[in-house]
């Protein structure tokens, strides 16, 4: 398989063209058509460290959620520069996917902390621009906020930050990842026992301890790092592609 074949394919499974709206330069953002794919490296950032680690590995494709144009033409000189050359000389292609991977019901963000915390089943949930890129749903039997963060990975070292102004004990979940605080808005008007998301504007405080809601934020990377591995279990499953992650936790 080429790496540009599998590009492809994880683009149209992502549903990538459902998207237009998203500011990230959704798909193949560094070229390899013509490489083979015999090593998958997957990251959130393609920072410079990234691709060093995805070049340095052996890997063909790095695989991101955050790449590395959003929105608007960027001149490529400075820590720019020194990103797109590290891949370019290697001969490494880039596919970042931002927005489908948090709203995808099988591999995204969101719906890969559902399953992590063995939600009962899950609803679209989160309204952005007219699509749901977040899920709701119960969990299997009642938790704290704190037992909820330990399944899903989060600690203060990840930048966790928890508003305590809920039940004691929570059965039903509003998910969305990165920095959705401020969708804690519609967890409110669903009368939901938590929010989880990434991080949060100073702002929504007071909103939180007056609604009664608890409200927990993962730190923005810690919340993305679920649909990269899954995209890198689901490459290794069907495709027998050794594949790895590169973990490299901002703490924000």
């Amino acid at each position: 398989m080429l790496a540009r074949e599998y590009a492809e394919e994880i683009i149209r499974r992502l549903d990538v063209a459902s998207f237009p709206f998203d500011i990230s330069l959704n798909g193949v953002q560094i070229g390899a058509p013509d490489r083979e794919l015999q090593k998958a490296a997957f990251a959130v950032d393609a920072s410079y460290d990234t691709i060093e680690a995805a070049v340095e590995g052996g890997a063909d494709i790095l695989v991101v959620h955050h790449g590395l144009f959003w929105g608007s033409p960027i001149a490529i000189t400075g820590s720019h520069y020194r990103r797109v050359k590290r891949a370019l000389d290697a001969g490494l292609m880039l596919l970042a996917v931002h927005l489908p991977l948090d709203a995808h019901p099988v591999y995204g963000n969101n719906a890969q902390m559902a399953i992590a915390l063995g939600m009962k089943g899950y609803d679209p949930f989160g309204d952005y621009k007219g699509i749901r890129i977040g899920f709701k749903g119960s969990l299997p039997f009642p938790m704290t906020v704190p037992e909820v963060a330990r399944i899903l990975g989060f600690s203060e070292e990840s930048g966790m930050r928890i508003i305590k102004a809920g039940r004691d004990m929570v059965e039903t979940v509003g998910i969305i990842s990165g920095g959705g605080g401020e969708d804690v808005d519609q967890a409110i008007r669903e009368g939901l026992d938590l929010f989880i998301t990434g991080t949060a504007p100073h702002e929504i405080y007071s909103t939180v301890r007056e609604n009664g809601i608890n409200f927990l934020a993962g730190g923005h990377y810690r919340s993305e790092v679920f649909g990269v591995r899954a995209l890198m279990r689901m490459t290794e499953k069907e495709w027998g592609i050794p594949s790895f992650f590169i973990d490299a936790e901002t703490g924000l």
